[in-house]
């Protein structure tokens, strides 16, 4: 393994990692501080307690996510050096900002875990607040910092050196919003359906704590169905961004091969040697109707650049299929959910929790929105490549001189295990094997109707 494959390995696998973490850090607050607004509104004990089990899981989510971000610090200036020392200065002020946010909701995860009895009603659900909106912050100042990579701006190069940096132009560069929408509604979507199918598998196993459950299937299906539905437009701003900012990222995510009429591909796997891709459906033009509202309009393909400034094709174009392919599914159980409560209403079929089709269909979508979110995010960087910042630093540049990386990459693999073991551990001492003892009565004795198939 090479150094710069080392390299890269690490980071992929940090990110990787951390991801799942900030994702969380984004969506469970918010499912939290809408339980206990619940609980003050209605009064009922099961939300409470629902919201303190979100909390603690959150703390303990929020903690590990704090030493994974950490170790991404470190390796940011440890295997990419040259960098750091040229985009530093241009990036420092969303990562400071960053940094703000994480102790803002530190301090307020803190007060809203430790003071449910010893401040106000009102000062507790703001706690909470607090915490939710830090923690989508933290989330935006990162992801700005990113967009920047993507597409550079707020400094001018004069004679070789990076002159005039203005950080604000930096931190709103072309490709922060629509990378910052669509990565914040994926936190929401993922946490959500997470959560609602996690707790779809409870009722399906005929819990004795239905109540319980059906509260946070509810806010779950609350926070990830509109999400979901708003995610397609989104995704749509940014497949424009990048086909005006990144059009070689743009043909590989398609596995547009050649410049002319693009096609809309669906699965199969690129052949770069041929410049053709083997066991796919193609619909011919799709893709230049949907852009610029001409089936035989001209995008640039693979072929616009030589091969060395091509990314992987296979890797990307894999990877945002399946991003695509999460997308969908979540979307169509989304609009499930919005017919059977429509469905409801009108006593046309049961409730969503004695569905038991529905909550099969929510336990197979749990794991979907994190599935979409590590896709999209390997479109995002191997599709950058080979670029470290978009047509101003390459990758192999960039990397540290020291050799030997595979030894840090193998060490820091090995933590990663270590942490996801402990994260496991944890959540199943402080969560879930506490449950049972901790529920308040009405949820041990509070049943629903036996689930009825549609």
């Amino acid at each position: 393994m090479t150094d710069l494959l080392a390299a890269r390995s690490q980071m992929a696998m940090s990110l990787g990692f951390h991801i799942l973490f900030a994702v969380v850090g984004i969506g469970m607050p918010a499912l939290m501080v809408i339980a206990e607004y619940r609980y003050q509104k209605h009064g009922d004990p099961l939300l409470k307690e629902l919201a303190k089990r979100w909390a603690k899981g959150t703390a303990i989510l929020f903690a590990v996510g704090a030493v994974s971000g950490t170790v991404l610090s470190f390796e940011l200036g440890l295997l990419w050096p040259t960098f750091m020392e040229h985009a530093g200065g241009i990036i420092g002020m969303p990562f400071s900002l960053e940094g703000l946010a994480f102790f803002t909701e530190a301090i307020f995860l803190g007060i809203y875990l430790y003071a449910w009895d010893r401040i106000s009603p009102r000062a507790h659900l703001a706690a909470g607040v607090v915490v939710a909106i830090s923690g989508a912050m933290s989330g935006v100042f990162v992801v700005t910092a990113n967009a920047w990579m993507n597409a550079p701006a707020g400094f001018d190069v004069i004679d070789g050196v990076i002159s005039n940096v203005d950080p604000i132009a930096a931190m709103l560069n072309p490709a922060s919003f629509t990378q910052v929408l669509h990565m914040t509604l994926a936190a929401y979507a993922a946490t959500g359906f997470a959560t609602a199918g996690i707790h779809a598998i409870a009722l399906l196993r005929s819990t004795p704590h239905k109540a319980f459950h059906r509260n946070a299937l509810q806010i779950g299906l609350l926070v990830g169905v509109p999400a979901s539905l708003l995610q397609p437009l989104s995704g749509d701003l940014s497949a424009r961004h990048v086909a005006e900012y990144q059009p070689v990222k743009f043909a590989a995510m398609e596995a547009h091969h050649h410049t002319g009429p693009m096609p809309f591909v669906i699965g199969g796997w690129p052949d770069v040697t041929t410049g053709t891709n083997r066991f796919a459906v193609e619909i011919p033009g799709a893709i230049s109707l949907v852009m610029k509202g001409d089936a035989s309009a001209s995008i640039p393909g693979l072929d616009a650049v030589p091969p060395e400034d091509r990314p992987p094709v296979g890797i990307v174009h894999v990877a945002f299929q399946i991003m695509i392919a999460c997308g969908v599914v979540m979307g169509l159980v989304s609009m499930w959910t919005l017919l059977r409560i429509w469905r409801r209403k009108r006593g046309r079929g049961p409730s969503l929790p004695n569905d038991i089709w529905f909550l099969r269909a929510l336990a197979a979508t749990a794991p979907l929105g994190f599935i979409a979110i590590e896709a999209g995010w390997t479109v995002t960087e191997v599709g950058r490549q080979p670029w470290i910042v978009q047509g101003f630093m390459r990758t192999a540049d960039a990397v540290s001189p020291v050799p030997g990386l595979v030894v840090p990459f193998i060490g820091f693999t090995l933590l990663y295990i270590g942490l996801s073991i402990a994260v496991v551990w944890l959540l199943y001492r402080q969560i879930l094997k506490t449950g049972v003892s901790s529920m308040p009565r009405a949820g041990l004795t509070e049943e629903l109707p036996v689930p009825v198939a549609t």
